[in-house]
């Protein structure tokens, strides 16, 4: 979506109190936020899909990249997989405050709370980074445009190169070859109908039990012919 990123902010005072805020209400973030670009990609939806997470300290600087194969699942769950891996992180190495941007508005508006979970898939994971973002002392989560979440992006994308995984561009030429290359099978001649052999009239005399021709025939020896008796009774 197109505008200013929309943020969803938990600042937890002590554990267990903690509740999601927007933008005009949040108080100002504490020093020393850590910023996480997450992305997802399927290729396929479903299809092969990965995740990347490129977190940069307070002062810019890169402290992660990390991209990592999933194997065949949806944009939505790759999506998922990169929040929880950076959320992972941030409660592993003492990160304690923490803003994730996401180009996935079904993510971010389902963190805020704005939307349902409604698929089976996403409900664990939505339940487990909910969880895990509470044991944060400052968390936030913001939707941004595809052009302003590029690094990340663009990491996914590579884990799926690195694995040999066909972009759909390449999957369509590739298939349009296949197609192109194919031997053609010849066209099947049908066979010419049998000629009909030409027609004669001819005269003939019925003299004991033989007809006898009245005009001259050239037929070959043996040549098999139809009769069409019509009988002339003269005086």
């Amino acid at each position: 979506m197109h505008g200013a990123p929309v943020t969803a902010i938990r600042k937890v005072p002590p554990p267990g109190s903690a509740r999601l805020f927007a933008d005009s209400h949040a108080p100002a973030p504490p020093a020393g936020v850590y910023v996480a670009n997450i992305d997802g990609a399927s290729r396929g939806n479903p299809g092969p899909a990965s995740y990347a997470v490129v977190l940069r300290d307070p002062e810019g600087k890169i402290a992660l990249e990390l991209a990592k194969n999933i194997g065949r699942e949806t944009n939505n769950v790759a999506e998922y997989f990169a929040l929880l891996a950076a959320l992972d992180y941030a409660a592993s190495h003492n990160i304690a405050a923490l803003r994730v941007r996401s180009d996935s508005e079904l993510l971010v508006r389902q963190m805020q709370g704005r939307y349902k979970v409604k698929s089976a898939d996403l409900k664990p994971l939505h339940e487990r980074a909910t969880k895990i973002s509470r044991q944060l002392q400052y968390f936030a989560i913001e939707h941004v445009r595809r052009e302003l979440n590029r690094d990340a992006d663009a990491l996914a994308n590579v884990a799926l190169d690195s694995a040999g995984v066909p972009k759909f561009e390449d999957r369509k030429a590739r298939l349009a070859n296949e197609i192109a290359s194919a031997p053609t099978r010849p066209k099947q001649q049908m066979p010419e109908p049998p000629r009909a052999n030409p027609a004669h009239t001819l005269r003939a005399r019925f003299i004991q039990g033989v007809f006898v021709p009245a005009d001259p025939v050239d037929l070959a020896e043996g040549s098999e012919v139809t009769l069409d008796i019509r009988i002339s009774l003269k005086p």
